[in-house]
């Protein structure tokens, strides 16, 4: 099984903003900046949980 892929955290920020300033679908951003689109969701989630909008997470 191949090592999970490490993507840059200047991209995780740019993927994250790209949805929710946006609006745009998760696959559509995801496609478009060439990641899987769990691994955008994940990172959606988690900012989520950052900023207060979601209580379901731990935040970082």
């Amino acid at each position: 099984m191949p090592a999970p892929r490490r993507y840059p955290d200047e991209l995780r920020e740019r993927a994250v903003r790209g949805v929710r300033t946006t609006g745009r679908p998760i696959a559509h951003v995801a496609k478009d900046l060439g990641i899987h689109k769990e691994a955008l969701r994940g990172w959606v989630r988690q900012a989520e949980a950052d900023t207060g909008e979601r209580d379901d997470r731990l935040t970082t």
